[in-house]
């Protein structure tokens, strides 16, 4: 594998790392951030899916200026936007500014979470796409660590702790933007926009020189008039049954409910009788495990296959969310028992949906409609997480005001998305096909007929 192929997949990366930084960053910093702005239940919800609201639209036409603009231009413009939105939301003298500066970097992190995977998987070869791409969701694991971590070192501050949290982001979001003007452009962007000779010099830099002209042949007939009118329509047979797995895709990825973890992990365990500074130390834990078994899982993501590690990773997730949520409605499981319970989640889901996702997203779908086809997969996966994050403490402020209550609704939540983590197993099984080892052009072939 060249050389050139890791750097630009590691630039590329840095889009997950601050999609990472900007989710979970609000998880320590909220505690204070709600006394600063005095906010209710229902506006500390408004201030963790205000950013997923951006996130909807922002993955929403991400992959149509992408097509019309390029990758790279489109990732120099989101890491902009990650910018802005550390030093608004950092520097926010009110809650309305706050909420402005959430929503842009929601539009950031949407956006990378097309941009750089449809990126990564136009420039990976066929044997080692599952792992590069799998690298974005890495560099989220590393960036919600690096949140979790930067939120401990920070909490004892003073007063403004929580600006200092958010401010952080402002410093990957510089590096980000200056690495930008060191990647070459997509070559399947290129040849769809008829730049056939950059397309040809980026592709030496990336494959072998023996594969250089077949892989150019390939990428060309994929996207010649014949085919391009066949799959131009999204929402037309061949492509129908593409949109509808990837809409599910990001469907189930939220309903196993990750995100309420890294969102409100700091809450849930504080519920749980951990103290404020101890609650914070358990979500450094879970970064943690989250990293090792997106390693784990980017290591035979290629040798196993997409479907079988989802397959598994279903089973284990609604064993753990299932216990946790007994645990929680019966208030029979310690403290530690409930943060193992959630680490052997966390494991689960590293290994399976967390690094799936993003690769499933950027190479089930063929070349001409490839970044608008992973926008509708991204879409259903932040329109979900906006749902699921704003309801969330909402519905468990429902059962009553006291711990215990509040522990009940807690638990009734999981018990939910156990369920439907259990029907998303039987869903691929029977839907999903398999993507490993073969050309995103072979893939294009097989799924059109």
């Amino acid at each position: 594998m060249k050389r050139n192929i890791l750097i630009y997949t590691f630039v590329a990366s840095l889009g997950g790392l601050l999609f990472g930084f900007d989710t979970a960053v609000i998880n320590g910093a909220m505690p204070f951030f709600v006394k600063y702005f005095e906010l209710t239940k229902a506006m500390q919800g408004w201030a963790v899916s205000s950013a997923l609201l951006g996130c909807v639209f922002g993955a929403l036409f991400a992959g149509k200026l992408s097509d019309a603009y390029g990758r790279r231009y489109m990732l120099r413009i989101l890491a902009v936007l990650f910018f802005i939105s550390a030093l608004g939301t950092g520097g926010a003298t009110n809650f309305t500014i706050f909420i402005l500066a959430r929503i842009i970097g929601g539009l950031a992190i949407g956006g990378a979470s097309v941009i750089s995977t449809v990126y990564i998987s136009e420039i990976a070869p066929p044997n080692k796409r599952g792992m590069l791409a799998a690298t974005f969701q890495l560099a989220i694991v590393v960036g919600i660590l690096v949140a979790f971590s930067s939120d401990l070192l920070l909490m004892d501050t003073g007063d403004n702790n929580w600006r200092f949290m958010f401010l952080a982001g402002c410093v990957p979001a510089i590096i980000f933007f200056v690495l930008l003007f060191y990647v070459k452009r997509s070559p399947r962007w290129l040849v769809k926009v008829g730049n056939i000779e950059e397309a040809k010099e980026v592709l030496k830099e990336v494959v072998q020189a023996e594969d250089c002209e077949k892989t150019l042949a390939d990428i060309r007939e994929s996207i010649d008039a014949e085919v391009a009118n066949k799959s131009i329509y999204l929402f037309k047979k061949p492509n129908l049954k593409l949109v509808m797995i990837g809409f599910a895709v990001g469907m189930f990825n939220q309903f196993t409910g990750i995100n309420i973890i890294m969102y409100y992990a700091t809450d849930i365990f504080r519920s749980a009788g951990f103290s404020t500074n101890s609650a914070i130390g358990q979500t450094v834990m879970i970064g943690f495990t989250n990293l090792l078994f997106t390693l784990i899982a980017m290591s035979i993501i290629d040798k196993v296959g997409r479907k079988t590690l989802l397959l598994f990773g279903s089973l284990g997730m609604t064993l753990f969310l299932g216990l946790f949520g007994f645990g929680f409605i019966t208030n029979s499981i310690s403290g530690y028992g409930l943060l193992a319970l959630l680490i052997g989640f966390i494991a689960c889901f590293a290994a399976s949906q967390g690094a799936v996702i993003w690769v499933l997203l950027s190479e089930m779908f063929p070349n001409n409609i490839r970044a608008r086809g992973s926008s509708i997969g991204s879409f259903s996966h932040w329109m979900f997480n906006t749902i699921i994050t704003f309801l969330f403490p909402v519905v468990v402020g429902l059962f009553g005001e006291n711990i215990l209550d509040q522990k009940r609704g807690v638990g009734f939540m999981f018990i939910i998305f156990a369920v439907a983590t259990l029907i998303s197993y039987f869903f691929f099984r029977k839907f999903l096909f398999e993507t490993k080892g073969k050309s995103l052009e072979q893939l294009e072939s097989e799924n059109m007929r």
